[in-house]
């Protein structure tokens, strides 16, 4: 039960978006989509606002209040005295001025109260077993819908009014999270921008996780947040990945530094960097993006943390917040549901994220690889912004090399590039740029493969690459 003052107030709010939503069109026109009868304490109100409602929907135009007094009490589903209390409250309702924004920004508000409050009250029911349609899974999504309730004010982009402002976007520079690998760099014009996915493809043992270490590394060298949710690896694990990356010590010689040396070490690495980063663990399969929206909370109210990218290790063993760990669903829409709603994170945080899947090859071996080579879905790919392979083999392992292979890139022409080596060094869990020699051993564009004669092609350092 709301104390008095509080009800009171609701009540004047709520009467005032009544009234508003018959004397004002642009009003009624921008709400109504927002606002859910559910939303009226009173019995009374949720009978005016459905009717006020179903009359602009049927008819187009504003309802007057003789036409809501006829239309209440030509309904059969009404007592006499709610026909008489909707009368007395219709009567009431006038046409006082109010100031538009003040109204609008009032009324969001008061639908995101309401509801904040009634997924409350639903999370409450659920938890104590009174839905049986629903689970405890489901509460995450409920809570996260009610604090998205927001009125859209943008209506969309008029193509020939809104020149200008689609000019300037044309010589705006993107904020980019940037690699410190050269062609990375270059096929993604500077970077990973803000909102997106994007996803390394690699068989087992091959990199995916020393990528998103190195890449974590090298972006909190830089200077940014770094928050790297695991779900494969302890977050010790990954830890001791990236102290041998950022302190340039072999993995399996960390456990003979001295303590003092290795506290000199990590002091002198935070002198060089206004970054923090983040290892967060769940068990596998556990979390979804319902958990990472939750930990992002905390970290913002407990640590006045808020990560500039974010790194998911790895994407196939998430949880999806819309299916149950049980459901009977196949393994393509599961990882198509993971990929949107990791997309949707990113939107959200506005933070580009990085994550990985695994490949149906084997591990080492594989000499090319493609998007049908995609482990369990062919709905990722369609999901993510960038997409590219890790190719090792026994040859380039001896060479200390990986081959990266583009997939998928909405940065930059894919034939640009789509092929190149980089250096590795997995005892540092490192990755460099190598010299240009490597490069010029691959093909890296299709143009040259189509007219370029075969005996002027350059010779290959290695064989066995279905190019």
């Amino acid at each position: 039960m709301l104390p008095r003052n509080r009800f009171i107030l609701m009540e004047r709010i709520e009467t005032t978006i009544l009234r508003n939503l018959i004397y004002n069109e642009e009003y009624s026109r921008k709400v109504i989509p927002f606002i859910e009868p559910d939303y009226f304490e009173q019995r009374t109100e949720k009978i005016i606002f459905q009717e006020i409602t179903e009359f602009i929907v049927k008819y187009g135009a504003s309802i007057t209040t003789e036409a809501l007094a006829i239309e209440m009490e030509n309904r059969t589903d009404l007592s006499e005295t709610e026909v008489k209390e909707s009368r007395e409250l219709t009567s009431t309702l006038d046409d006082s001025p109010v100031d538009h924004q003040w109204l609008l920004d009032t009324t969001e508000k008061w639908c995101r109260d309401r509801a904040i409050y009634l997924a409350l009250m639903e999370s409450i029911g659920i938890a104590d077993g009174q839905d049986e349609k629903k689970n405890r899974d489901a509460i995450p999504s409920i809570l996260s819908d009610a604090l998205a309730v927001s009125f859209d004010n943008h209506i969309g982009h008029n193509y020939l009014e809104d020149y200008k402002e689609r000019y300037e976007s044309y010589h705006k520079k993107e904020d980019r999270i940037p690699f410190d690998l050269e062609y990375f760099n270059k096929i993604t014009k500077g970077g990973l921008p803000n909102k997106t996915l994007n996803v390394a493809l690699a068989g087992t043992g091959v990199g995916k996780s020393l990528f998103m270490c190195h890449m974590a590394s090298s972006v909190l060298l830089n200077g940014s947040n770094v928050l790297y949710i695991t779900m494969e690896m302890a977050e010790e694990k990954i830890a001791e990945r990236i102290d041998a990356n950022l302190l340039n010590i072999p993995i399996q010689d960390l456990a003979d530094i001295p303590k003092s040396s290795f506290e000199n070490k990590v002091n002198n690495l935070a002198k060089k960097t206004h970054g923090q980063l983040i290892i967060k663990e769940y068990p596998t399969a556990s979390a979804h993006s319902g958990h990472f929206k939750a930990l992002l909370n905390e970290l913002a109210l407990k640590k006045s943390f808020k990560p500039d990218i974010i790194f998911v290790d790895y994407l196939n063993i998430c949880a999806s917040s819309r299916y149950k760990g049980s459901s009977n669903i196949n393994s393509y829409t599961l990882v198509k549901s993971i990929a949107e709603e990791l997309r949707g994170l990113a939107v959200e945080a506005e933070v580009p994220i990085v994550s990985a899947t695994q490949t149906t090859r084997s591990g080492y071996g594989s000499s090319d690889v493609d998007l049908t080579d995609t482990s369990e879905s062919f709905g990722l790919p369609a999901t993510a912004d960038l997409m590219f392979a890790l190719i090792s083999t026994e040859e380039l392992e001896q060479l200390g090399q990986i081959m990266v292979k583009q997939l998928k890139n909405r940065y930059n022409d894919l034939s640009v590039f789509k092929r190149f080596i980089v250096g590795i060094d997995r005892a540092k869990m490192r990755l460099y740029d190598c010299e240009q020699t490597a490069q010029d051993n691959i093909m890296d564009s299709g143009q040259d493969e189509q007219y370029e004669p075969e005996e002027r092609k350059p010779k290959k350092s290695f064989d066995g690459f279905n190019f």
